[in-house]
């Protein structure tokens, strides 16, 4: 596996850091297939409960690698399109929560905005500065970050490349929690553990409900969640949270 990413397992969360900080961990062609092979490996690994993502203290990713494409052509990018390889990314059905230090600028942004969740630190700083290049956001910023913050800041992001720091992207709704730099990891990894041991069915279903509801109107989402939650009754690990809760004891879930 190539070192500029970097992935290692504690206990069942797999902490997956991207590792060119000369770079500011931008993104090329070789960070890009890593990344995915990676998170991919992981997701299909049943010992894995949760997926990490994390940079440097400075930069979660500062974006593209801009002297990868200066000099590319219509067809050239084209070609090389990964459209695909990101819906799988996005789709990875193993929870992801993104841990952004510093900068998470671009693709960066981007790539946080496909995990579950953003921890951000009280140095982040979000943005989509591709309209100073001359293009536009093209990993699905303009449509992610549209329904993470709405219409108006979206379009006040992107069409003015500002960035937004970490206290207006909560009050925003595009991160979830703010942590002192020094506790990031700390305490995205307590997340993570906590998520990777509750019961791998209700965990699964859990994420793919709440994602209806980008997809459906309120009345289908409502009609999905509650067939998943009857579902969850055909699994032992409902039985055993059930009369665990009742006997005041913690549930020992079985992952079935």
């Amino acid at each position: 596996m190539s070192d500029v990413i970097l992935s290692e397992v504690r206990d069942n969360v797999a902490l997956i850091t991207f590792n060119r900080p000369e770079a500011l961990n931008a993104i090329n062609l070789e960070v890009m297939d890593a990344l995915i092979s990676t998170v991919a490996k992981y997701d299909a690994d049943k010992n894995i409960g949760c997926i990490v993502l994390a940079g440097s203290e400075k930069a979660f990713v500062a974006g593209a690698d801009i002297k990868e494409m200066v000099d590319k052509s219509y067809m050239e990018m084209f070609l090389v399109d990964k459209q695909s390889d990101w819906e799988k990314f996005a789709a990875t059905r193993t929870p992801m929560i993104a841990a952004v230090s510093g900068y998470a600028l671009g693709g960066g942004c981007e790539i946080a905005m496909m995990c579950d969740m953003i921890f951000a630190s009280d140095t982040a700083k979000f943005g989509q500065p591709e309209i100073k290049l001359g293009v536009i956001p093209g990993w699905g910023g303009t449509q992610r970050l549209t329904r993470a913050v709405g219409k108006a800041k979206a379009m006040d992001m992107i069409l003015t490349g500002r960035m937004m720091d970490v206290d207006e992207a909560e009050r925003a709704g595009l991160v979830a929690r703010i942590i002192p730099a020094d506790k990031l990891l700390e305490e995205t990894m307590k997340a993570a553990s906590k998520i990777a041991n509750y019961s791998t069915p209700s965990v699964l279903l859990g994420k793919e409900t709440v994602n209806r509801a980008f997809e459906s109107s309120l009345a289908e989402g409502i009609k999905f969640e509650r067939r998943v939650f009857y579902s969850l009754f055909a699994t032992n690990d409902q039985k055993e949270g059930m009369e665990a809760f009742a006997a005041k004891r913690k549930a020992q879930f079985k992952n079935r």
